[in-house]
């Protein structure tokens, strides 16, 4: 088994430890991964809170149609394909700029699982506030705005989780 030495969060202290010739990664890559997450993620949102709205929303006194369902539902999905492209794309940047969790093995760059769970966390907890916010505004009722981002919680740590997976073995916009 191979250790690696992790460098602290901001850098080599010294900088004859840093690695030579780092790959660069581009933010068109960022911008791409962003627009590929929001795909999946906006059908989730869609068919969660369209789930939570007719299902559970009862519960809490939203007695709403199937057709006014999907509606919210849908403006829900659709107003947080904005909100969470920018986020994501912003996130993103940010772990380039920290450009910690990253090895180069032979010649090209790896995201440690460490880095991709970090990241899995900080990202999920931004985008479920942004998800229970929205859901609040379209629902009017925080109790199905709550219900919706706490299963979205489940749902999308999994497919985030094996989104950045697929990506980090990906090469596209990375210049080595």
């Amino acid at each position: 088994m191979t250790h690696h030495l992790e460098l602290p969060v901001l850098g080599p202290e010294m900088p004859a430890l840093a690695p030579a010739n780092q790959p660069e990664t581009k933010p068109w890559r960022s911008l791409v991964k962003a627009i590929s997450w929001r795909a999946i993620g906006s059908l989730d949102t869609l068919l969660l809170s369209y789930l939570m709205i007719t299902h559970i929303g009862p519960w809490f006194g939203l007695e709403q149609s199937r057709g006014e369902a999907l509606q919210v539902a849908s403006y829900i999905a659709i107003t947080e394909v904005v909100t969470k492209i920018l986020f994501y794309y912003f996130h993103e940047r940010f772990w380039v700029w920290l450009d910690w969790g990253t090895e180069t093995v032979g010649g090209r760059r790896r995201e440690t699982y460490r880095l991709t769970t970090t990241k899995t966390i900080s990202f999920r907890t931004i985008a479920t506030l942004d998800t229970i916010l929205l859901a609040w505004f379209f629902t009017s009722s925080i109790e199905t705005a709550l219900s919706i981002g706490g299963l979205e919680v489940v749902t999308k740590l999994t497919l985030y989780f094996f989104h950045e997976r697929l990506w980090a073995r990906l090469p596209f916009g990375i210049v080595h």
